[in-house]
């Protein structure tokens, strides 16, 4: 990892969190992601489950956590199993933890290796009456692979099939969906390394440069400051790209009077940052291009006031649908006519701007979370409103990550530059 390692009470403190959301008798089993193949002998870089990391902050292949605060010993309450080192795996890959090691990450005291599981948690496993079992229930998630938590589920309830079986994911996704201190600062380096990067691009994007040099400057500024990297695919579109909700190709030259949309950011110990900003890549926005830029701002900055304890995203969705309709009208993309026979279901707006403004940030960049519930402190959003317009090669979309607070909103984006007027003269120092 190329992180400082994480205090072992952040991991401690989630899975007491965990713990007190359990049906009395109940044991509950999280399992490490799969590395997975590519071809011939090649494997994509590992990215540990986010439920385990959140309960353990163990990041590598092989990794079983086994609660059970009922469990008749006293004493096994919390079991981590890990992949065994050895001197063989030593030379060819980098030893993995030890037990000593895993305890000092995780703060969990008893820990086996991954091939023991069987034949430790089996006397436990019959002392329980439920057995909690994790999956990924995103609401946004499409899987085609077949996963370890998959395969793993099978096998468990296989063999213990007289056991009532529950979900785990409801609870995480309650938990995780309020950040505590620890995880607001590993979130605000995410996007102080974004900034670097961010502010890196200011003096090198100029007519000529081509969008995956770009992405170069990008990855060479988050990996130098103890990234991994991208948090997600990174979305570098200049021109009529920009009008692509979810273009990666990133292959294109980035032409004279063209803008940029940059959908970049960083990731530091598995928590993400998301960001999106427009550069003109001549230094200066035309005319229209600034209208259409201030508009999307001021869709922002309302839509940011809007995130506040209570609050529902069934309001908030309709408060800033109504935003970027006036905005979308002053623009003369929208006629009164439009507004007044629009489709609720498919409001006019939604013509130039087709997508979400807000979600869930944490260890996902679309994090865990409820959106049929009111907004609470400690939970962190994106705000993303756009417009794309393809008949003038142009779109616009502007995002920061704000943190609900219980007196109002916290920017932990603020001091990256969003201002059009700033955004030229700082390109054109």
């Amino acid at each position: 990892m190329k992180y400082d390692q994480i205090d072992q009470s952040l991991f401690t403190e989630n899975r007491n969190k965990f713990r007190q959301l359990l049906k009395p008798g109940s044991a509950a089993i999280f399992v490490s992601n799969d590395i997975m193949p590519t071809n011939a002998d090649g494997a994509m870089g590992f990215r540990q489950s986010s439920d385990l990391f959140y309960l353990t902050g163990v990041d590598q292949e092989d990794t079983i956590l086994f609660i059970f605060p009922d469990v008749k010993d006293g004493k096994h309450k919390e079991i981590l199993f890990i992949k065994e080192t050895s001197e063989l795996i030593a030379i060819w890959e980098g030893a993995k933890l030890t037990k000593a090691e895993a305890t000092a990450v995780s703060g969990i005291e008893h820990v086996y290796w991954h091939h023991e599981f069987e034949k430790i948690v089996k006397p436990f496993l019959f002392q329980a009456e439920f057995l909690y079992l994790n999956q990924n229930e995103h609401t946004r998630q499409y899987i085609a692979t077949e996963t370890a938590e998959m395969r793993f589920n099978k096998q468990i309830t296989a063999k213990y099939n007289l056991h009532k079986t529950e979900r785990s994911a409801p609870l995480m996704q309650r938990i995780r969906s309020i950040k505590s201190a620890r995880e607001i600062e590993l979130i605000q380096q995410a996007c102080d390394i974004t900034e670097k990067g961010f502010r890196r691009l200011l003096s090198f994007v100029k007519p000529g440069v081509w969008e995956y040099e770009i992405e170069a400057e990008l990855i060479h500024e988050f990996v130098r400051n103890r990234s991994r990297g991208f948090a997600y695919g990174p979305i570098i579109a200049s021109g009529f790209n920009a009008c692509v909700l979810h273009y990666v190709e990133n292959s294109k030259q980035c032409k004279d009077g063209d803008v940029i949309l940059l959908d970049v950011a960083a990731e530091y110990a598995n928590y993400a940052s998301d960001l999106t900003r427009c550069l003109p890549v001549n230094g200066r926005f035309t005319k229209r291009q600034k209208e259409v830029y201030n508009a999307v701002l001021r869709v922002m900055k309302g839509a940011t006031k809007m995130l506040t304890v209570g609050n529902t995203f069934e309001k908030y969705n309709k408060a800033v649908g109504e935003l970027m309709t006036e905005e979308l009208l002053q623009l003369g993309l929208l006629k009164t006519e439009d507004v007044k026979k629009q489709d609720s279901a498919w409001p006019a707006f939604k013509k130039y701007f087709m997508h979400g403004t807000s979600h869930f940030l944490g260890l996902d960049v679309h994090d865990v979370g409820f959106f049929y519930e009111p907004m609470q402190a400690g939970m962190v959003f994106t705000v993303e409103p756009g417009i794309y317009i393809r008949e003038e090669n142009l779109g616009i979309r502007l995002e920061n990550n704000i943190l609900v607070t219980a007196n109002g909103q916290l920017d932990l984006m603020k001091n990256i530059p969003i201002e059009a007027d700033e955004i030229e003269s700082l390109m054109n120092r």
